[in-house]
């Protein structure tokens, strides 16, 4: 029987809402409180996997 490596890849998405004046500073805000961890994703938030075999 021969061996094979699998690679499983989860995908977890969560909408919030900004406030700010355009949508590039709406972009740097969510990234800004998801780097500082007001924004945590979790299992509730799992969208998607995929696996594939290499």
């Amino acid at each position: 029987m021969k061996e094979f490596e699998a690679i499983i890849t989860e995908t977890l998405q969560k909408k919030v809402k900004v406030k700010a004046s355009n949508e590039t500073d709406a972009k740097i805000k969510a990234f800004n409180m998801y780097d500082n961890e007001e924004i945590v994703l979790g299992s509730n938030d799992f969208w998607d996997y995929s696996i594939e075999v290499v």
